[in-house]
């Protein structure tokens, strides 16, 4: 039991960059219902090769433009790097006649405006729009730690802004945080769902 939780109550998402669509057979034959990937046009043609697992859920986890809003609809089961209107709007729009997506709040835990996520002191406005999406599912907030200092304030950061979401959306309770070099740190800040790559699937094949 790592810092008190039981591990039963963590999803483990194995993120499989680079990785060939074989894999996440091999991943799936082994338990694993949680895949991850960044990049849309990966997710897509990952998807169709590996094609219907029941139970398999795929995770975007990498920064979204609008323009792709629609593939990574038709490809994903949850989205976990929604952090703004626009593309809340876009995702939704996407999704018509399609069951409800799951989506998280990505929050910018940096002072680098240049990142990913929403500013904490826009989460409230962001969830709002997010919720009143109809074809939208409000889950929970994820975050990044900054690469330049520790992770633990950066999660306690993400816990705060856990809260505030929930002020929302009472059951938005997921926080997706944690990666290889910083799970441990994730777990103990409250994370629900980790992503981790290498640890599990070891080195990343080399890439372009």
């Amino acid at each position: 039991m790592a810092a008190g939780r039981d591990p039963r109550a963590l999803t483990r998402i194995v993120v499989t960059k680079f990785h060939p669509a074989s894999l996440v057979d091999e991943l799936y034959a082994l338990g694993v219902r949680d895949v991850g990937e960044n990049r849309q046009q990966e997710l897509t043609e990952k998807q169709r090769a590996v094609g219907e697992h029941e139970g398999l859920a795929w995770h975007f986890i990498g920064q979204a433009q609008t323009n792709k809003a629609r593939a990574i609809r038709a490809a994903a089961s949850v989205v976990h790097s929604v952090d703004r209107a626009r593309l809340a709007t876009a995702l939704d729009a996407a999704g018509e006649g399609m069951p409800r997506l799951d989506v998280l709040l990505q929050v910018n835990l940096t002072d680098d405006p240049g990142r990913g996520g929403v500013a904490p002191d826009g989460l409230e406005e962001l969830a709002t729009h997010t919720a009143g999406c109809p074809t939208l599912r409000v889950r929970g907030v994820m975050g990044v730690a900054p690469l330049d200092e520790p992770p633990t304030p950066a999660f306690e950061r993400l816990a705060v802004c856990s809260e505030r979401l929930r002020a929302v959306v009472p059951d938005a309770t997921w926080i997706s945080a944690g990666m290889t070099a910083d799970f441990a740190e994730a777990i103990a800040a409250g994370a629900t769902h980790l992503r981790i790559g290498s640890a599990i699937t070891g080195p990343r094949p080399a890439h372009g």
